[in-house]
C-alpha cells in the first residue's frame, strides 16, 4: 500500500498537508516559547523575592504576551487565506482586533 494512502494524504495535496503542518507546528512552537517565558518569570519572582522586580518582571510579561498573540494570530490568518472566503477571513481577523481592543 503506498504512503499516501496509508496516511490519508493525496499526492495532491500533500504540499498543502505540509504547511498545514508547518503552520501549526509554528503555532505551537510559539505558544510554548510564551508558556516557558511564563514559567522562567515565576521562578524569577520568587527567586528575587521583592514585590518592585516582580512587577518589573510582569511588565514585561505585560509586553511579550499581546506580540506572541499577534504573532500566531497572523500564522493561523495567513493558513486560513487559502482556505475561506474574503469575508469570513476579514471576520476572523476582526475578532482578533477586537479581542486587542477590548483588553486594552
Amino acid at each position: 500500500m503506498p504512503n499516501h494512502l496509508l496516511f490519508g494524504i493525496s499526492p495532491q495535496r500533500s504540499g498543502l498537508v505540509v504547511t498545514e503542518l508547518r503552520a501549526v507546528l509554528t503555532m505551537a512552537l510559539l505558544r510554548l516559547l510564551a508558556g516557558t517565558l511564563e514559567i522562567t518569570a515565576g521562578l524569577l519572582m520568587v527567586k528575587f523575592g521583592r514585590v518592585d522586580t516582580a512587577l518589573k518582571i510582569n511588565a514585561l510579561l505585560g509586553l511579550i504576551g499581546p506580540v506572541i498573540l499577534t504573532l500566531v494570530s497572523t500564522v493561523g490568518l495567513l493558513r486560513l487565506s487559502t482556505q475561506l472566503p474574503w469575508p469570513r477571513l476579514c471576520l476572523t481577523a476582526l475578532g482578533v482586533f477586537l479581542i486587542f481592543w477590548g483588553t486594552r
